[in-house]
Protein backbone atom coordinates (compact mmCIF):
# COMPACT_ATOMS: atom_id res chain seq x y z
CA UNK A 1 0.00 0.00 0.00
CA UNK A 2 1.53 3.38 -1.21
CA UNK A 3 1.44 6.48 1.00
CA UNK A 4 -1.34 8.46 -0.74
CA UNK A 5 -3.52 5.30 -0.24
CA UNK A 6 -2.56 4.76 3.24
CA UNK A 7 -3.93 9.06 4.34
CA UNK A 8 -6.91 8.45 2.12
CA UNK A 9 -7.66 5.51 4.40
CA UNK A 10 -6.85 7.10 7.04
CA UNK A 11 -8.79 10.37 6.64
CA UNK A 12 -12.21 8.09 5.73
CA UNK A 13 -11.05 6.87 9.53
CA UNK A 14 -11.19 10.32 10.89
CA UNK A 15 -14.54 11.07 9.74
CA UNK A 16 -15.87 7.39 10.24
CA UNK A 17 -14.68 8.57 13.41
CA UNK A 18 -15.80 11.78 13.53
CA UNK A 19 -19.22 10.24 13.06
CA UNK A 20 -19.80 7.67 15.54
CA UNK A 21 -18.37 9.81 18.03
CA UNK A 22 -21.66 11.97 17.28
CA UNK A 23 -20.94 14.88 15.46
CA UNK A 24 -23.83 16.11 13.04
CA UNK A 25 -22.94 16.64 9.56
CA UNK A 26 -25.88 19.78 9.25
CA UNK A 27 -24.38 21.12 12.28
CA UNK A 28 -20.93 23.91 11.66
CA UNK A 29 -18.14 21.94 13.10
CA UNK A 30 -15.07 22.74 11.75
CA UNK A 31 -12.11 20.09 11.75
CA UNK A 32 -9.06 22.08 11.92
CA UNK A 33 -5.42 20.72 10.12
CA UNK A 34 -4.12 20.31 13.73
CA UNK A 35 -6.83 18.41 14.73
CA UNK A 36 -6.19 15.84 11.83
CA UNK A 37 -3.38 16.04 11.89
CA UNK A 38 -2.90 15.08 15.32
CA UNK A 39 -5.79 12.14 14.56
CA UNK A 40 -4.13 10.67 11.72
CA UNK A 41 -0.52 10.91 13.65
CA UNK A 42 -2.45 8.70 16.21
CA UNK A 43 -3.77 6.41 14.29
CA UNK A 44 -0.73 5.68 12.69
CA UNK A 45 1.17 5.50 15.63
CA UNK A 46 -1.50 2.94 17.02
CA UNK A 47 -1.45 1.27 13.26
CA UNK A 48 2.57 0.87 13.91
CA UNK A 49 2.21 -0.81 17.03
CA UNK A 50 -0.50 -2.56 16.30
CA UNK A 51 1.62 -4.32 13.37
CA UNK A 52 4.99 -3.75 14.61
CA UNK A 53 8.26 -3.05 13.00
CA UNK A 54 9.31 -6.31 14.31
CA UNK A 55 8.11 -9.35 12.60
CA UNK A 56 10.45 -12.59 12.89
CA UNK A 57 13.34 -13.49 14.56
CA UNK A 58 16.64 -14.92 13.14
CA UNK A 59 19.91 -16.56 14.63
CA UNK A 60 23.12 -16.89 12.83
CA UNK A 61 25.61 -18.84 15.35
CA UNK A 62 29.11 -19.37 14.37
CA UNK A 63 31.78 -21.43 16.10
CA UNK A 64 34.94 -20.37 13.20
CA UNK A 65 37.71 -22.59 15.47
CA UNK A 66 39.14 -26.28 13.90
CA UNK A 67 41.10 -28.65 15.87
CA UNK A 68 40.26 -30.98 18.86
CA UNK A 69 41.63 -28.60 21.37
CA UNK A 70 38.72 -26.08 20.55
CA UNK A 71 36.17 -28.46 21.73
CA UNK A 72 34.96 -25.70 23.72
CA UNK A 73 34.16 -23.00 20.68
CA UNK A 74 31.91 -25.57 19.15
CA UNK A 75 29.62 -26.35 23.02
CA UNK A 76 29.80 -22.26 23.06
CA UNK A 77 27.64 -22.15 19.11
CA UNK A 78 26.03 -25.13 20.31
CA UNK A 79 24.60 -23.99 23.65
CA UNK A 80 23.05 -20.93 22.16
CA UNK A 81 21.47 -22.95 19.25
CA UNK A 82 19.54 -24.80 22.20
CA UNK A 83 18.84 -21.88 23.91
CA UNK A 84 17.55 -20.39 20.51
CA UNK A 85 15.13 -22.80 19.98
CA UNK A 86 14.46 -23.47 23.44
CA UNK A 87 13.01 -20.05 23.26
CA UNK A 88 10.48 -20.82 20.10
CA UNK A 89 13.26 -19.64 17.16
CA UNK A 90 13.10 -22.82 14.38
CA UNK A 91 15.91 -23.94 12.21
CA UNK A 92 14.04 -22.12 9.63
CA UNK A 93 15.43 -18.99 11.11
CA UNK A 94 18.50 -20.60 12.34
CA UNK A 95 22.08 -20.62 10.47
CA UNK A 96 24.58 -22.44 12.18
CA UNK A 97 28.03 -22.71 11.18
CA UNK A 98 30.48 -24.92 12.81
CA UNK A 99 33.94 -25.17 11.15
CA UNK A 100 34.74 -28.59 12.62
CA UNK A 101 32.47 -31.72 14.13
CA UNK A 102 34.60 -32.71 17.42
CA UNK A 103 31.79 -35.27 17.67
CA UNK A 104 33.13 -37.57 15.43
CA UNK A 105 37.04 -36.88 15.88
CA UNK A 106 38.41 -39.82 16.83
CA UNK A 107 39.78 -38.31 20.11
CA UNK A 108 36.39 -38.08 21.23
CA UNK A 109 35.57 -40.27 24.20
CA UNK A 110 32.20 -40.42 24.27
CA UNK A 111 31.71 -40.35 20.16
CA UNK A 112 28.92 -38.57 18.24
CA UNK A 113 28.26 -35.92 21.31
CA UNK A 114 29.31 -32.64 22.69
CA UNK A 115 29.10 -31.56 26.18
CA UNK A 116 29.27 -27.80 27.74
CA UNK A 117 29.42 -29.23 31.26
CA UNK A 118 31.52 -31.61 32.75
CA UNK A 119 28.32 -33.69 34.45
CA UNK A 120 27.67 -34.27 30.65
CA UNK A 121 24.46 -34.01 31.70
CA UNK A 122 23.21 -32.65 28.13
CA UNK A 123 24.45 -33.94 24.72
CA UNK A 124 24.25 -30.63 22.53
CA UNK A 125 24.78 -32.82 19.40
CA UNK A 126 21.84 -34.59 19.35
CA UNK A 127 19.68 -35.68 16.69
CA UNK A 128 17.31 -32.99 16.37
CA UNK A 129 20.49 -30.24 15.41
CA UNK A 130 20.39 -29.08 11.85
CA UNK A 131 24.09 -27.43 10.70
CA UNK A 132 23.53 -25.58 7.69
CA UNK A 133 27.46 -25.06 6.97
CA UNK A 134 30.34 -27.23 8.54
CA UNK A 135 33.90 -27.94 8.19
CA UNK A 136 35.55 -26.47 4.87
CA UNK A 137 32.41 -24.69 4.48
CA UNK A 138 33.22 -22.49 7.04
CA UNK A 139 34.75 -19.23 5.49
CA UNK A 140 34.86 -15.85 5.75
CA UNK A 141 33.61 -15.38 2.41
CA UNK A 142 30.42 -17.35 2.98
CA UNK A 143 30.28 -15.97 6.28
CA UNK A 144 30.09 -12.62 4.81
CA UNK A 145 27.71 -13.66 1.78
CA UNK A 146 25.29 -15.17 4.30
CA UNK A 147 24.69 -12.07 6.16
CA UNK A 148 24.22 -9.81 2.82
CA UNK A 149 22.53 -12.89 0.83
CA UNK A 150 25.26 -12.70 -2.34
CA UNK A 151 25.62 -16.32 -2.29
CA UNK A 152 24.55 -18.16 -5.66
CA UNK A 153 20.79 -18.56 -5.13
CA UNK A 154 20.74 -21.30 -7.90
CA UNK A 155 22.81 -24.05 -6.40
CA UNK A 156 22.21 -22.72 -2.41
CA UNK A 157 18.49 -24.13 -0.70
CA UNK A 158 16.34 -21.59 1.08
CA UNK A 159 17.83 -23.38 4.32
CA UNK A 160 21.05 -22.58 4.07
CA UNK A 161 20.25 -18.51 3.45
CA UNK A 162 19.50 -15.72 5.97
CA UNK A 163 15.93 -14.88 4.52
CA UNK A 164 15.50 -11.36 6.43
CA UNK A 165 13.85 -8.35 5.88
CA UNK A 166 13.51 -5.04 7.35
CA UNK A 167 11.13 -6.32 10.17
CA UNK A 168 13.39 -9.62 11.22
CA UNK A 169 15.96 -9.02 14.57
CA UNK A 170 18.64 -10.84 14.22
CA UNK A 171 20.97 -12.39 16.94
CA UNK A 172 24.62 -12.60 15.57
CA UNK A 173 26.82 -15.04 17.66
CA UNK A 174 30.51 -15.36 17.01
CA UNK A 175 33.08 -17.53 19.01
CA UNK A 176 36.63 -18.56 18.10
CA UNK A 177 39.92 -17.43 18.32
CA UNK A 178 40.80 -13.70 18.02
CA UNK A 179 42.75 -10.25 18.47
CA UNK A 180 42.62 -6.45 18.08
CA UNK A 181 39.60 -6.45 15.33
CA UNK A 182 40.19 -9.74 14.00
CA UNK A 183 38.39 -13.02 14.60
CA UNK A 184 40.24 -16.09 12.89
CA UNK A 185 38.80 -18.42 10.54
CA UNK A 186 39.72 -22.14 10.53
CA UNK A 187 42.99 -20.80 12.01
CA UNK A 188 43.96 -19.62 7.93
CA UNK A 189 41.94 -16.34 7.47
CA UNK A 190 40.73 -13.36 8.98
CA UNK A 191 37.23 -11.68 9.19
CA UNK A 192 37.92 -8.04 10.36
CA UNK A 193 35.85 -5.44 12.34
CA UNK A 194 35.64 -3.43 9.24
CA UNK A 195 34.45 -6.36 7.12
CA UNK A 196 31.28 -6.47 9.58
CA UNK A 197 30.80 -3.25 9.63
CA UNK A 198 30.43 -3.07 5.92
CA UNK A 199 28.45 -6.25 5.65
CA UNK A 200 26.32 -4.82 8.26
CA UNK A 201 26.29 -1.69 6.12
CA UNK A 202 24.68 -2.94 3.47
CA UNK A 203 22.04 -5.45 5.14
CA UNK A 204 21.01 -1.82 6.59
CA UNK A 205 20.88 -0.72 2.90
CA UNK A 206 19.37 -3.44 1.49
CA UNK A 207 16.37 -3.70 4.01
CA UNK A 208 18.01 -6.83 5.65
CA UNK A 209 17.45 -6.17 9.40
CA UNK A 210 14.96 -3.57 11.97
CA UNK A 211 17.89 -4.82 15.06
CA UNK A 212 21.05 -6.63 15.35
CA UNK A 213 22.11 -7.98 18.34
CA UNK A 214 25.84 -8.80 17.79
CA UNK A 215 27.44 -10.78 20.56
CA UNK A 216 31.06 -12.16 20.34
CA UNK A 217 33.12 -14.43 22.37
CA UNK A 218 36.73 -14.00 21.66
CA UNK A 219 40.09 -12.32 23.35
CA UNK A 220 39.87 -8.51 22.47
CA UNK A 221 36.38 -9.47 21.68
CA UNK A 222 35.32 -5.95 21.83
CA UNK A 223 37.54 -4.47 19.34
CA UNK A 224 35.14 -6.38 16.87
CA UNK A 225 32.88 -3.97 17.20
CA UNK A 226 34.59 -0.67 17.55
CA UNK A 227 34.02 0.16 13.65
CA UNK A 228 30.28 0.06 13.55
CA UNK A 229 28.44 2.09 11.97
CA UNK A 230 25.10 0.85 11.31
CA UNK A 231 21.37 1.57 12.55
CA UNK A 232 19.74 -0.21 15.24
CA UNK A 233 22.80 -2.54 16.04
CA UNK A 234 23.54 -3.45 19.29
CA UNK A 235 26.66 -4.94 20.43
CA UNK A 236 28.55 -7.17 23.28
CA UNK A 237 31.79 -8.74 23.33
CA UNK A 238 33.29 -10.89 26.23
CA UNK A 239 36.49 -8.92 26.76
CA UNK A 240 38.16 -5.69 26.34
CA UNK A 241 41.58 -4.54 24.26
CA UNK A 242 44.37 -6.23 25.15
CA UNK A 243 42.79 -9.03 27.13
CA UNK A 244 41.75 -12.56 26.81
CA UNK A 245 38.51 -14.47 26.78
CA UNK A 246 39.02 -17.46 29.03
CA UNK A 247 37.28 -20.85 29.58
CA UNK A 248 35.50 -22.00 32.10
CA UNK A 249 36.50 -25.43 32.92
CA UNK A 250 37.53 -28.83 31.68
CA UNK A 251 36.43 -32.32 31.36
CA UNK A 252 39.24 -34.69 32.50
CA UNK A 253 37.49 -37.49 30.51
CA UNK A 254 37.18 -35.48 27.56
CA UNK A 255 40.56 -33.80 27.78
CA UNK A 256 39.70 -30.08 27.17
CA UNK A 257 38.03 -27.11 28.15
CA UNK A 258 34.26 -27.21 27.13
CA UNK A 259 32.81 -24.00 27.56
CA UNK A 260 34.39 -20.44 27.69
CA UNK A 261 33.48 -18.45 30.69
CA UNK A 262 31.26 -15.73 29.21
CA UNK A 263 29.09 -17.97 27.24
CA UNK A 264 29.24 -20.23 30.17
CA UNK A 265 27.73 -17.16 32.58
CA UNK A 266 25.34 -16.13 29.36
CA UNK A 267 23.63 -19.37 29.49
CA UNK A 268 23.75 -19.26 33.16
CA UNK A 269 21.31 -16.13 32.80
CA UNK A 270 19.52 -17.14 29.64
CA UNK A 271 18.19 -20.56 31.69
CA UNK A 272 16.03 -18.71 33.68
CA UNK A 273 14.30 -17.21 30.91
CA UNK A 274 10.86 -18.54 29.02
CA UNK A 275 9.49 -17.44 25.81
CA UNK A 276 7.13 -15.15 28.36
CA UNK A 277 9.67 -13.94 30.00
CA UNK A 278 9.63 -9.77 31.14
CA UNK A 279 13.86 -10.12 31.73
CA UNK A 280 15.59 -7.38 29.55
CA UNK A 281 18.59 -6.72 27.74
CA UNK A 282 19.65 -4.62 30.88
CA UNK A 283 19.21 -7.25 33.06
CA UNK A 284 21.07 -9.42 31.36
CA UNK A 285 24.31 -7.06 31.08
CA UNK A 286 23.94 -6.39 34.80
CA UNK A 287 24.46 -9.97 35.07
CA UNK A 288 28.08 -9.45 33.52
CA UNK A 289 30.79 -9.87 36.61
CA UNK A 290 34.34 -9.22 35.49
CA UNK A 291 35.72 -11.23 38.97
CA UNK A 292 33.37 -14.47 37.36
CA UNK A 293 34.23 -13.90 33.85
CA UNK A 294 37.71 -12.94 34.38
CA UNK A 295 37.41 -10.48 31.77
CA UNK A 296 35.35 -6.88 30.80
CA UNK A 297 32.69 -7.71 29.30
CA UNK A 298 31.81 -4.89 26.87
CA UNK A 299 28.82 -3.20 25.77
CA UNK A 300 28.14 -0.67 22.64
CA UNK A 301 24.58 1.20 22.77
CA UNK A 302 25.28 4.39 20.90
CA UNK A 303 23.62 2.86 17.82
CA UNK A 304 20.99 1.22 19.06
CA UNK A 305 18.07 3.66 19.63
CA UNK A 306 15.77 1.72 22.35
CA UNK A 307 16.25 1.73 26.20
CA UNK A 308 17.34 -1.66 27.42
CA UNK A 309 15.06 -1.72 30.18
CA UNK A 310 12.59 -2.14 27.46
CA UNK A 311 14.42 -4.79 25.52
CA UNK A 312 12.74 -7.97 26.27
CA UNK A 313 15.76 -11.02 25.90
CA UNK A 314 13.34 -12.31 23.83
CA UNK A 315 13.40 -9.22 21.36
CA UNK A 316 16.31 -11.60 20.32
CA UNK A 317 16.76 -14.95 21.77
CA UNK A 318 12.89 -15.95 21.47
CA UNK A 319 10.07 -16.46 18.17
CA UNK A 320 8.01 -13.50 17.11
CA UNK A 321 4.53 -14.82 15.53
CA UNK A 322 2.09 -12.48 14.46
CA UNK A 323 -1.38 -13.26 15.57
CA UNK A 324 -4.87 -11.96 14.79
CA UNK A 325 -7.84 -12.92 16.61
CA UNK A 326 -11.37 -12.66 15.13
CA UNK A 327 -14.13 -12.25 17.76
CA UNK A 328 -17.24 -13.76 16.77
CA UNK A 329 -20.49 -11.65 16.47
CA UNK A 330 -22.69 -12.35 19.51
CA UNK A 331 -25.63 -11.19 16.96
CA UNK A 332 -25.39 -13.91 15.12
Amino acid sequence: MNELLKILVLAFAACLALLSAGVNAREQTVLDDATLKQFLSDQLGAREGATGKHANNWAVLVSTSRFWFNYRHLANALSMYRTVKRLGIPDSQIILMLADDVACNPRNAFPGTVYNNADRALDLYSNNIEVDYRGYEVTVDTFLRVLTDKIDRTTTPRSKRLLTDEHSNIFIYLTGHGGNEFLKFQDAEEVSAFDLADAFAQMWETKRYHEILFMIDTCQANTMYSKFYSPNVLAVGSSELDESSYSHHADSDVGVAVIDRFTYYNLEFLEKVDKGSELTMKDLFESYDPVKIHSHAGVRTDLYKRNLSDVRITDFFGNVQAVEIDEDDDDQ
